[in-house]
């Protein structure tokens, strides 16, 4: 018996196919570009999405020696697509990055109370969230607003174009800032100040539950078999960490894609004044009973593709970061080259490299890059601390986790272990873990290779010394260009 995991994502998508024992045994991937028809604008063609979506799945399901007994969908959280009375989709979906509803937050989290809003749904108040979008759409495209007979984020765009009754997953629920995490139900208060029925909205379901099964007609279209069940997943970061390997407290999957993110396990809900203002979620993870945030640099593994590009177009990635020196910097940087994501969800202030001088080399400039964003991330972890959520463990994924030189910067900066796993597509995986478990009443199973990269005390010194400083920094670049600008 074999398990599908489809992992929907904001630059492409990908379904693998898993034997009972966690071997991938096919896998394949389409792309898709991001739309930005004005500025701060981004969207994706949905049609395009699914249609994409459907053909991974054809393919893994098609390379793969034995039959698909259930699936379940990693998805990118916020992005919703509204979709009219005969099924069509009514306008592109706007993903995480759409910024065009940041005009309307000052205004509408006074009149509901902003404070009330985060004890709802964990989250505070951005412009990324599904919650603002829907105002947006309501206020400068009525037409569609009223001939929508739903809004589904993507793993219930997908049920429903699979012929299974929309459910979206606890997790991916909580990104829309609609969900009360307290009662794990869509907020009647939340619906009624923007005036849209709960109806309109797929059923949220605690991750791994059987949504439903796939019609023999659309199975068929698929190349899958009759009976196939669609089983929940959830917000991509939580299913990832799940494929990864995060199951106990006090673990975390470190990402490291374009964005630089950290996806912990909690044992339970962890709602504080500090996280609040930090803006620190806090919502379900992908396992019953247990909670998760999401910190996150949005500076992340596109820093060194903008280095390698601009400086270094001739050589590979492990080249460039191989030759970056062993010895920490006496460099110190802000990196903000793009916003900065938690704690500051700031927009506006850029970023800086200070100490330069003619003996400066390029190699050395990287590292200081490289170093920037993990002492952001540390600066996160430690405001994870302060409330309580202690993390002694991080399971790296991505594209960062292939280079040992850097998963030994991670170690040294944030000085804690870095495990390193051959979990290659973390996204699919939990999602067919979830699959494997609701089919068959079994526990999740993680089998898979690890190597623990241990912190080297003596630069971890360095670099604690060295992130006292990087925490003055921030306030001060900020009124710095505050005022130039």
């Amino acid at each position: 018996m074999n398990y599908l995991g489809l992992d929907i994502g904001t630059s492409g998508c990908k379904a693998a196919v898993f034997k009972q024992d966690g071997t991938c045994a096919s896998s394949a991937y389409q792309s898709y570009s991001i739309i930005s028809p004005q500025s701060g604008w981004a969207e994706l063609d949905s049609n395009e999405v699914i249609e994409k979506c459907f053909a991974v799945i054809r393919q893994a399901v098609k390379t793969a020696s034995g039959e698909v007994k259930a699936m379940a969908i990693s998805s990118q959280g916020e992005a919703f697509t509204p979709v009219g009375e005969s099924g069509k989709f009514l306008g592109n979906a706007m993903i995480s990055s759409d910024r065009r509803a940041e005009d309307l937050l000052k205004d509408w989290k006074k009149q509901f109370g902003a404070d009330k809003l985060y004890r709802i749904t964990g989250h505070s108040s951005s412009a990324m969230f599904t919650l603002f979008k829907l105002i947006w759409l309501k206020e400068n495209q009525p037409d569609i607003w009223l001939k929508s007979k739903a809004f589904y984020c993507f793993e219930d765009l997908m049920h429903f174009r699979l012929g299974v009754p929309p459910a979206i997953g606890w997790p991916l629920a909580g990104r829309t800032m609609l969900f009360d995490i307290n009662n794990h139900c869509w907020n009647k208060e939340i619906l009624n100040a923007i005036g849209l029925d709960k109806s309109k909205l797929a059923r949220p379901l605690s991750s791994g539950s059987v949504a439903g099964i796939i019609p023999d007609n659309i199975a068929k279209e698929l190349g899958l078999p009759s009976g196939v069940k669609v089983v929940t997943g959830g917000h991509d970061q939580t299913i990832c960490a799940l494929g990864a390997g995060a199951f106990e407290v006090g673990t975390a999957m470190y990402a490291t894609g374009t964005v630089e993110c950290i996806c912990p396990v909690l044992s339970k809900k962890v709602l504080t004044p500090k996280l609040y203002k930090n803006n620190l979620c806090c919502y379900d993870y992908s396992l019953p009973n247990k909670y998760t945030t999401v910190a996150y640099c949005l500076t992340g593994g596109n820093i060194l593709q903008w280095f390698k590009t601009n400086f270094a177009p001739q050589d590979s990635y492990d080249s460039v970061i191989e030759q970056i020196p062993n010895e920490p910097t006496d460099l110190l940087t802000l990196p903000y080259f793009t916003p900065s994501g938690t704690p500051y969800f700031d927009t506006v202030t850029k970023g800086i490299i200070m100490g330069l001088d003619l003996n400066t080399s390029r190699h050395k400039i990287l590292k200081s890059l490289l170093e920037g964003v993990l002492l952001e991330m540390k600066l996160n972890l430690d405001l994870l601390a302060e409330s309580g959520i202690e993390i002694n463990k991080l399971i790296a994924t991505g594209g960062g986790a292939k280079n040992a030189k850097w998963l030994q910067l991670k170690a040294d900066v944030l000085n804690i272990p870095i495990i390193k796993t051959n979990i290659a597509e973390a996204g699919c995986f939990g999602a067919a873990m979830l699959a494997f478990s609701a089919d068959t009443g079994m526990s999740i199973k993680h089998n898979s290779d690890e190597q623990t990269i241990i912190p080297n005390p003596e630069k971890a010194k360095i670099y604690k010394n060295k992130f006292e400083n990087y925490k003055k920094m921030y306030p001060i670049i900020k009124k710095l260009y505050q005022d130039f600008k």
